[in-house]
């Protein structure tokens, strides 16, 4: 699964991305040893993949194994993630390193002292290799206690190129432009799109990208440090505007009922399947990685992407997210598992999943051209030259209860939002309340 941030570039960055090489010097850092010093150990490893994704980071755990000697034990932990961590940890079963998909549970796990801080080696890594944002989000009050190795491009709509050309449409430059062209998918037999509203995250992800880009970058901060209420007119705005996609059921595959039982994987198949149902599906760049591995699509030729368009004369929404690596003290094998954190901090783990598709990395010194597809680079580079306006997905920096919880929160009331899109108004104060109760815990 995948999640968001925001980023100031340095001129090095936008010039390795430019050139599709490593511009600022220096080859591959190694970490975690290349002598098998690590041998008859065992990392335990803990996260959200499943799948495809789970798949491609076990071949960076292989890797990790090659390397030093240390075997690898990956645990999926379904979307609930502190709930799981927490219970492992009491029941004195804990991880060694958990792949936190969410900054607040991030801060979560920090501020009840689960966390090692990075080692002095995954650091200065950090500090040289990534930018500052990063860092940002990985530490709580001073400490750096999170790696960021994967990140997500969250605003891309994929579509099938077959089905847009057999409809005489081309990728839409706005969001009315967009439901128009839906429309007319429509009518060439297609749904326009595919909804993964089984999942909640990925009805907080269309919110997010039409709230930035309708209601701009300073409210969309100040929303997701709780600083405006979910009651502004702006959220209420932003909720009509996704609701008059969720009710009409020519835009939607199946209409809402099948959408709300419809997750991530199976909206893809809906239109990168060997049944297609839709012609679009809106989600993040991993969107490829699913096309590819799972329905054997060629990216840039059977599969494609065009940018989330601009919501209501704003500018075009570009919402990220990532997938933090932390340390936990309770893990029998933290030392170990901190050699690994050092591992993934360099551009030799991340090529390993570049390779093999839908993947992002926001290590600088990766190669543009370990990335498989011509795709996958132009979404590197579109994350990449957003510069500072990128933000990071907000129910990931928001309490876990409120942003990051399955049948709870922002997820549930989405969810709710989508069966029945009638009542904007009675959502925002439903949203406030979750979220006015999660802040203050």
């Amino acid at each position: 699964m995948m999640r968001r941030r925001t980023t100031l570039l340095t001129s090095c960055t936008a010039l390795a991305l430019a050139l599709g090489a490593t511009a600022c010097g220096g080859g591959p850092v190694t970490a975690g040893g290349g002598d098998k010093s690590l041998s008859g150990q065992t990392v335990t490893v803990a996260g959200v993949w499943s799948g495809s994704e789970q798949k491609n980071f076990q071949k960076v755990l292989d890797a990790f194994t090659a390397k030093t000697g240390a075997k690898t034990q990956f645990v999926s932990t379904g979307d609930n993630v502190s709930t799981v961590v927490g219970s492992k940890i009491e029941g004195g079963n804990a991880p060694d390193v958990v792949m936190v998909p969410q900054v607040g549970v991030l801060q979560q796990f920090a501020k009840k002292g689960w966390l090692k801080p990075l080692s002095p080696t995954a650091e200065q890594t950090v500090d040289a290799d990534f930018a500052p944002v990063w860092k940002k989000y990985g530490s709580v009050d001073g400490s750096l206690y999170g790696l960021y190795f994967k990140a997500a491009h969250k605003s891309t709509v994929w579509y099938s190129p077959d089905a847009l050309a057999q409809a005489g449409v081309k990728p839409p430059k706005t969001y009315d432009a967009m439901l128009k062209a839906g429309h007319t998918v429509s009518d060439s037999g297609l749904a326009a799109f595919a909804v993964a509203g089984q999942d909640g995250w990925t009805l907080t992800d269309w919110f997010e990208n039409i709230y930035l880009s309708q209601a701009g970058p300073e409210k969309y901060d100040a929303l997701a440090a709780h600083k405006l209420k979910w009651t502004d007119s702006s959220v209420v705005q932003a909720l009509t505007t996704l609701g008059k996609l969720f009710k009409d059921k020519q835009l939607i595959a199946g209409g809402q009922k099948e959408a709300l039982n419809t997750d991530f994987p199976s909206s893809v198949e809906k239109v990168f399947g060997p049944k297609p149902e839709a012609g679009m599906v809106y989600e993040g760049d991993f969107v490829a990685g699913v096309a590819h591995d799972q329905f054997q699509r060629t990216i840039g030729k059977d599969a494609d992407f065009f940018p989330f368009p601009a919501v209501g004369g704003g500018t075009a929404p570009v919402v990220s997210g990532g997938d933090a690596a932390v340390v936990l003290k309770d893990g029998k094998n933290a030392k170990a598992g901190m050699k690994l954190l050092e591992y993934l901090a360099t551009p030799e783990a991340a090529a390993v999943w570049a390779k093999a598709g839908g993947f992002l990395s926001p290590n600088k010194k990766l190669d543009l051209s370990s990335y498989s597809d011509d795709v996958t680079r132009a979404t590197a580079k579109s994350l990449v030259g957003a510069g500072d306006s990128v933000r990071f997905d907000m129910s990931d920096q928001a309490p876990a209860a409120f942003g990051g919880t399955k049948g709870a929160g922002e997820w549930k009331l989405l969810q709710d939002f989508l069966r029945d899109p009638s009542d904007p108004k009675g959502t925002a104060a439903k949203l406030e309340s979750a979220a006015a109760k999660a802040y203050q815990d």
